[in-house]
């Protein structure tokens, strides 16, 4: 009975996994089927000098010293006319950000620049709350948004205010680029891993007519279609998501425009990444619980907008899965007698084709739509089979978290710009992920012992993923506390001068 019982929740896990992974290729033939939709986009209809409508670009910040100037500076160069033009600095902060960026928002003034400084004392809604504020007195009836991390380009403006001469756009998002996407193999994988949102996801879902998300920064609103819709709300860490879905539900028509790229920073650390990932994974749960029901109960969607839609909020419960899937490998490759040749082609490769060939074909998509070579994505396949495996303990407590509770704190992403130690994100210890790593290398071995030569692979895949992101957790830590150590030390004959440093070490002690 118990073998039955195994053998059941085994293959349920897989089936499960199979299905998003099914999802993938099908959102990689939606972006072939759809591709003139998706190239007609560049045909934005052409607004004369006169009729340019006025635009707001908000600035959301909060402690960001080592990218705020740059940011700034950035937006500052926008091509676009200065009397149709205002620059929203909406800034949070509670360090040395608030006097860099205030100071910096008067030089610009000085030069003519209509740019706005808004400080709030308080965080309330964080990055929801501060757009809203700033919603309140913007003069612009469009609004663009970019994260501190971003470099706006000059054309940005220009490249997409045409698509709001049609009344019904409510929305505009553009492609993130990545500007340090070489700096390692985390860095390289985690830019594969958003080209795949961009450039297969928001590509197909755009082409075909379905409903997808404005991504928090490099694209613009409509004024009117956020207050339609019900402003920016928050009671989920994904308000972006949040507030996409209630426009598409109150029909306002998006636009995605692959074409248009705006630079960013990637995180350069686990413990960063891990921190971002979980906000989006905890957001994504919470917008499902607060939207789902509605949006399949919508009458004015059809059933292929609520298909995608389910699929859409509901990824990140393959991470439970794959976590459960993990544990249950041991036991399934001791219990379960190892199946023949003909029985492995019936039921193990199709399996395998829907996993890990669906992520094959659409990271290569990605690549391919950026004139990158295909091979490339499969170089990497591996790595970001790795890193994905390595991530889902700790998102699983993401997923756990947004089925319990809705908002909670926005802990926003650190940014390096020009001083990698500023800022830094705090991590648990690893301990669940090197449990999982010893499991999975238990199972590798039973594997081969048993004669499951399918699992094998994903044995080991398994082994290091985990065993990878344990590593490069413990390294951080180990590595922060030598340094706030050596401050310590350093500092010990006197009181520290510098706040900023004094800071820092706190920090990175606790952390």
């Amino acid at each position: 009975m118990l073998h039955l019982a195994l053998c059941v929740l085994y293959f349920a896990v897989l089936l499960a996994l199979s299905a998003y992974g099914l999802h993938r290729l099908h959102l990689v033939v939606l972006c072939w089927r759809h591709r003139k939709e998706i190239a007609r986009a560049q045909l934005m209809p052409h607004v004369a000098e006169e009729d340019l409508p006025k635009v707001t670009i908000q600035l959301p910040l909060f402690n960001e010293s080592t990218v705020a100037a740059r940011l700034l500076d950035a937006t500052a160069r926008m091509d676009y006319p200065a009397d149709k033009l205002e620059i929203q600095v909406l800034d949070d902060s509670t360090d040395e950000t608030q006097a860099l960026v205030r100071a910096h928002v008067d030089r610009l003034r000085e030069r003519g620049v209509d740019a706005v400084y808004l400080h709030r004392t308080n965080r309330v809604g964080y990055k929801a709350g501060a757009l809203d504020e700033g919603l309140k007195v913007a003069k612009g009836e469009l609004v663009a948004i970019f994260d501190a991390d971003f470099i706006p380009q000059p054309s940005f403006v220009r490249s997409i205010v045409g698509h709001f001469a049609d009344p019904q756009v409510g929305m505009v998002q553009t492609r993130w680029g990545h500007l340090n996407r070489e700096t390692s193999v985390l860095t390289k994988v985690q830019a594969l891993m958003l080209d795949g949102h961009h450039l297969v996801e928001n590509r197909a879902r755009y082409g075909a007519g379905l409903l997808f998300n404005f991504s928090g920064t490099g694209g613009m609103w409509r004024s009117k279609a956020i207050e339609a819709a019900g402003g920016w709300q928050h009671d989920t860490l994904t308000e972006d998501l949040d507030l996409s879905y209630r426009a598409q539900l109150a029909g306002w028509k998006f636009v995605y425009r692959e074409d248009v790229v705006s630079p960013s920073e990637l995180p350069e650390d686990v413990s960063a990444l891990r921190a971002q990932q979980y906000r989006w994974a905890k957001g994504t749960v919470q917008s499902a619980r607060k939207l789902l029901r509605r949006v399949l109960g919508s009458e004015k969607l059809t059933f292929a907008q609520r298909l995608e839609a389910f699929f859409h909020l509901t990824p990140h419960f393959a991470y439970p899965l794959l976590v459960l899937l993990s544990v249950l490998l041991l036991p399934a490759l001791v219990l379960m007698p190892a199946t023949d040749t003909i029985t492995m082609i019936i039921v193990d490769l199709p399996l395998c084709v829907a996993t890990t060939g669906s992520l094959a074909a659409f990271y290569m998509v990605a690549e391919a739509a950026q004139g990158r070579k295909r091979t490339g994505a499969l170089a990497r396949l591996p790595m970001l089979i790795a890193l994905g495996t390595g991530l889902a303990p700790h998102l699983c407590k993401a997923v756990f978290e947004g089925l319990r509770h809705m908002a909670g704190e926005f802990v926003r992403t650190p940014k390096q710009g020009d001083n990698k130690g500023r800022y830094r994100a705090r991590a648990d210890l690893p301990l669940l992920e090197t449990g999982l790593s010893l499991l999975s290398f238990a199972s590798t071995v039973a594997s081969i012992q048993t004669g499951h030569y399918f699992a094998t692979p994903f044995a080991m895949l398994f082994t290091i993923g985990y065993g990878y992101v344990a590593m490069l957790v413990a390294h951080e830590q180990a590595t922060r506390r030598r340094e706030a150590a050596t401050r310590i030390l350093a500092t010990s004959s006197e009181r520290p001068s510098d706040p900023v440093a004094a800071e820092q070490t706190v920090g990175d002690l606790a952390a």
